[in-house]
Parts: C-alpha cells; sequence; structure tokens
C-alpha cells in the first residue's frame, strides 16, 4: 500500500479563497476590512517566519495586517501594555501572541489579558472553555486545520478510534476535545499519548487516525502504525542535511518513507499541516469580525 498524500498546501488555499470571498463580503455589506494584529516578542527565527507567512497570508485574502515587534528583554508590562492597546484598536478584530514568549514573560498572564473576542488563537481561557463545551467562536489553528483536511479529504472522524499523541495546550488537549465532540466532524472516540504513556505503539497501532504533535524527529515508525490508517503529522522538526545549502532539512514526527507504505493517507512535512493552520487563523479573524458586527459568527 503507497498513502494517499494529503495536500495541505492545496486545502489551505481552497480555504483562503472562501475567506477572501468573506472579506469582500464584509467589505461591500459593512464597509469593515477585518484586521489581524500580531504580537512578536524577541527574534526567535521560527516565530518571525511564521508570523511573516501569517502577514502574506492576511494581504492574499485582503485582511489588513500588522505585526508588532517588541525587543526580546521586553518586561510582563510591556508586553501587556501592547495587547491591552490591541483590544482598544477598533482595526483589528484579532490578536495573536506569538509563542513561545521569552523566559521572562508571564505566557499565562499575557493569555489571560486578551480579549477574549479577539482571541484568534482560541488559548484564552474563556474561549478554552466554550471549545470544552462544544460552543467554541475559535478552535485553535492547528487542530481546526487538521479537523478540515480529514473532513475535506473524506476521512470523517465519527466513530473512528483516534489517538494524539502529544498533550500541549496549543495541540493535543484541544485536538483531543474538538474530536470527541458531538457534533458533525467528531464523534471519535479519541485516546491521547504523552510521555509517561506506557507502551505506547500499543496504543498508536489501535488508530484509525493518529495524530503526531510529539516534536521528535521519526519517532513514529512503520511498526505502530496500523495497516491502512489516516497519518497526520504535525512536527516540523529541523536534521542535518549538508547537501542542503541551509545545511538542515524539515521533517516530521513520522517516519514518512516508510510510514507511507503502510497508512493509507499521510501528511507531508513541509505542506501539509502548517498551511492549513495558517488558513484556519485567517478563517478565526473573518469570525471574529463578524462577531464584533452580529454578535454571532454567521
Amino acid at each position: 500500500m503507497t498513502a494517499n498524500i494529503l495536500d495541505g498546501k492545496a486545502l489551505a488555499e481552497e480555504i483562503r479563497g472562501e475567506v477572501a470571498m468573506g472579506v469582500a463580503e464584509m467589505q461591500q455589506k459593512h464597509g469593515i476590512t477585518p484586521g489581524l494584529a500580531a504580537v512578536l516578542v524577541g527574534d526567535d527565527p521560527a516565530s518571525a517566519i511564521y508570523v511573516r507567512n501569517k502577514r502574506r497570508a492576511c494581504d492574499e485574502v485582503g485582511m489588513v495586517s500588522n505585526t508588532i515587534l517588541l525587543p526580546s528583554d521586553s518586561t510582563n508590562e510591556q508586553v501587556l501594555a501592547q495587547v491591552q492597546a490591541l483590544n482598544n484598536d477598533p482595526r483589528f478584530h484579532g490578536i495573536l501572541v506569538q509563542l513561545p514568549l521569552p523566559v521572562q514573560v508571564d505566557e499565562r498572564l499575557i493569555m489571560e489579558s486578551l480579549d477574549p473576542s479577539k482571541d484568534v488563537d482560541g488559548l484564552h481561557p474563556f474561549n478554552v472553555g466554550k471549545l470544552v463545551q462544544g460552543r467554541a467562536d475559535f478552535v485553535p489553528g492547528t487542530p481546526a486545520g487538521i479537523q478540515q483536511i480529514l473532513l475535506r479529504s473524506g476521512h470523517d472522524p465519527a466513530g473512528a478510534n483516534v489517538v494524539v499523541c502529544g498533550r500541549s495546550d496549543i495541540v493535543g488537549k484541544p485536538m483531543a476535545i474538538l474530536l470527541m465532540q458531538r457534533a458533525d466532524g467528531a464523534n471519535a472516540t479519541v485516546t491521547i499519548c504523552h510521555t509517561r504513556t506506557k507502551n505506547m505503539a500499543d496504543i498508536t497501532r489501535q488508530a484509525d487516525i493518529l495524530v503526531s504533535a510529539i516534536g521528535s524527529p521519526n519517532v513514529i515508525t512503520a511498526d505502530m502504525v496500523k495497516e491502512g490508517a489516516v497519518v497526520i503529522d504535525v512536527g516540523i522538526n529541523r536534521v542535518d542535511d549538508d547537501s542542503r545549502k541551509s545545511g538542515y532539512r524539515l521533517v516530521g514526527d513520522v517516519d514518512f518513507a516508510a510510514v507511507s507504505e503502510k497508512a493509507s493517507a499521510i501528511t507531508p512535512v513541509p505542506g501539509g499541516v502548517g498551511p492549513m493552520t495558517i488558513a484556519m487563523l485567517l478563517v478565526n479573524t473573518l469570525t471574529a469580525t463578524r462577531l464584533s458586527i452580529h454578535g454571532s459568527g454567521s
């Protein structure tokens, strides 16, 4: 068996086209252009690239975007002041604070300072609570993107055994919560594996859909995957590669070459989950704009 490649780049382009139509409609009906602001603290290269890609995506769909750059030695007070200014700025319907933050900045404090109605990353406790209850306005971008990959490629998770490897607040936990809901695009039986899980391979081999968000290169091997499973690789890891000009290449958590001979479908790295994360951030920003007008996501 050779797995079908789940092309997140193509699906993201499709979603961006839908968002662009929504932006145009918003401008025509209400004279409002959705706006997204990003706060980047420090000079982490990966974060800078990610924020730049988000800005390009905003330009493509016709959204207003702005990136606020703060020095790496910024204090809690300085970051909080910037977030509060954006909370009060009507030009921006969505705000994201790029993670990780420098060690001296209290990540939880900063996230809790966001206006929940502008929290398009879905990480404010208010929005996390709504997600748990199955009535989220904003689902975090990566889980939402994975759900769309599954649905748009014909792999509805309803009734499936889903195993999520990783329990982060950004991916693992919201992914599990999202797919276990009594709702369209969900209704799965979900198991979470993490660093303290015993006999992980015995669990992952039960998965109809396996989502890996561990952050270690090639840790999911073919013997951990059931024949015909759908494999979603969230990991983005740098490994040395002297043949590349950069000196490295990007790989996922999954041993792609071996697992793609066993799975029925698999996401590549890069070009899989990453583009979908950004696309769903745009969806959330459009939703936030609609909420600011109508008080509902419609």
